[in-house]
């Protein structure tokens, strides 16, 4: 069975949440990258919401000024069931770009 590959980015995430993807089947999260895009320090944190629950990844990571980190590394892997969403939300506006890497439709 073919791999199908996604990727899923926001910028300029800031105090209210962003939605950065929507699983729309049984999917695996592959690699989340946040970078802080200001002059100064911030915190960033990544969860799932379940459609009843917000389950963190991280919660209020601190980032320097020009600075990033990769989330998942290594053969760390998590997957997400359909309507689960992945969400972003920073301490300051405007203030972190996100990039996700996913593979879709897992089990069929």
């Amino acid at each position: 069975m073919a791999q199908n590959f996604r990727r899923y980015t926001s910028n300029n995430v800031g105090t209210s949440a962003a939605t950065v993807f929507t699983a729309d089947s049984y999917d695996t999260i592959i690699n989340i990258r946040l970078a802080n895009i200001l002059a100064t320090s911030i915190t960033a944190s990544v969860y799932i919401n379940d459609g009843a629950n917000d389950i963190y990844i991280i919660k209020d990571i601190a980032l320097l000024p020009g600075s990033s980190v990769e989330l998942i590394d290594g053969a760390s892997r998590f997957v997400v069931q359909s309507g689960d969403a992945l969400k972003v939300i920073s301490s300051d506006a405007a203030s972190v770009d996100v990039w996700v890497s996913a593979v879709d439709a897992i089990s069929t």
